[in-house]
């Protein structure tokens, strides 16, 4: 049997593990259970399904040191971010269980006579297919609030996280979720694709490349099945001026090297105004140095390798590519010392439309740098891109960064900080980011149904 689910510690190239793929019948057999399993689970009382999923935050609190090891060993995030990784999936966890009640609460509705209502419900079967920068997180705010809702979830997760991925599974199941709840499949394309097709599934939820959420949306669409997508992003970081300006270089430099720049929301592009642009540069560069690449394990490290040898190939072509065509290599650029994927942390300016680094996401330690004359040119670059996830204003009065955020395209604006997630904010994007939202109360309404009652 083929093994695409594999455990290769990006730090040595060692394959750790392997895993079988799914059988057909086992994906047959999951699609049963869960169905059979959502009938009983919707019909639970809400505190029984909130007190279920606070039992689950509990056990990754619980469980913080073994489940942050298995994300370093699997993704190469440094261990001191993979307990953060762990400390804020249970955070998400905790307010959905706790605001469940608020959330779903009966909704009445003004009417002329009698009275009408809208109630909450969950709608069924859901797939997630989740991605490998974040393996507990981007999993726990989309099965959090829709197990809370009635939900049932099946997931297809990154083949390079196979163990966090059964770790997760075991986690709910220890919780008192009731089998079928909550299933890993090691599921092919092939059976992905028969999944989204199955009558019985109503939902898909994707975090990921945009390639793979227009395959994925194709297929929903062909099903009519409702599927939330949360692709990639270029996000800008904008400098007005050098107000605060060594803690705007520090969330420059931090922002960006934080899981080895794997971040959708990380900022990609740093936009600068003219009178701050040179000690901008300068100070960033130096920043760099504080993230030279070493072994993740380490408590003091504070970049690992990225995940794979294959994106460090695709990120030295991208950098590869624009200094061929004219643009001006800062920092780093070369691969780092080791046997694992290692990359030096990298800075380039003087990127220019044509080089693929102009409008492509670089998923990894490589920042831009670009000059601007006045906040309005900052606009007009920030919005010359195909994505639209998040961005962050930095400097300026307050009513400059408000006319700048106001006129941004992107899902989320935060202005004196990084984009950053929180479990009370709606997390998503627009144009190639994706669309639907995440978090927050938003989160729960994604996959319910919204029905009317209307009292005559």
């Amino acid at each position: 049997m083929t093994h695409r689910y594999n455990t290769i510690n990006p730090a040595t190239g060692e394959v750790v593990a392997s895993f079988h793929d799914a059988t057909n019948e086992e994906i047959a057999e999951a699609l049963d259970t869960a169905e059979s399993c959502y009938r009983d689970w919707r019909s639970r009382p809400l505190s029984e399904r909130a007190a279920v999923v606070a039992k689950a935050a509990q056990l990754y609190r619980e469980r913080e040191d073994e489940l942050a090891h298995l994300i370093t060993l699997e993704m190469g995030k440094p261990i001191q971010q993979a307990r953060g990784e762990i400390r804020v999936s249970a955070r998400i966890l905790d307010y959905y269980a706790q605001n469940a009640e608020n959330f779903l609460a009966d909704e009445p509705i003004p009417v002329e006579s009698g009275s009408a209502y809208v109630r909450s419900e969950p709608v069924g079967v859901l797939l997630g297919v989740m991605p490998w920068n974040y393996p507990h997180y981007q999993v726990a705010r989309f099965a959090g609030p829709n197990l809370v809702l009635g939900n049932t979830i099946l997931v297809k997760h990154a083949a390079n996280c196979p163990q966090s991925a059964q770790s997760i599974e075991q986690l709910f199941l220890d919780a008192g979720l009731p089998s079928g709840g909550y299933r890993n499949l090691f599921a092919t394309h092939e059976q992905t694709a028969t999944i989204i097709a199955d009558q019985r599934l109503q939902g898909v939820s994707l975090t990921g490349s945009e390639r793979a959420g227009s395959i994925i949306a194709e297929q929903a669409g062909r099903h009519l099945k409702k599927v939330v997508l949360e692709l990639g992003g270029n996000d800008p970081f904008i400098v007005l001026d050098d107000r605060d300006f060594d803690e705007t270089v520090k969330a420059a430099v931090s922002g960006r090297m934080s899981n080895a720049g794997q971040a959708c929301t990380s900022p990609k592009r740093f936009i600068v105004h003219e009178s701050v642009y040179e000690r901008f540069v300068s100070a960033v560069a130096q920043g760099l140095l504080e993230f030279e690449p070493g072994d993740p394990m380490r408590p003091e490290t504070k970049m690992g390798p990225v995940s794979t040898e294959g994106a460090r190939a695709d990120l030295l072509e991208q950098i590869g590519d624009a200094v061929t065509r004219g643009a001006t290599l800062i920092h780093g650029g070369t691969e780092g010392i080791g046997e694992g994927s290692f990359l030096m942390p990298t800075l380039l300016a003087d990127v220019a439309p044509g080089m693929r680094a102009w409008s492509e996401e670089l998923f990894g330690p490589v920042g831009i740098v670009h000059k601007v004359a006045s906040p309005d040119h900052a606009i007009e670059l920030a919005n010359d891109s195909p994505y639209g996830l998040g961005a962050a204003i930095f400097g300026g009065d307050s009513e400059t960064a408000r006319y700048v955020a106001e006129r941004l395209e992107a899902g989320m604006v935060f202005i004196g900080g990084n984009t950053d997630s929180e479990p009370e904010l709606p997390f998503g994007g627009i144009k190639l980011s994706g669309f639907g939202r995440e978090l927050g109360p938003r989160g729960m309404d994604e996959f319910a149904n919204k029905k009317l009652i209307r009292i005559v």
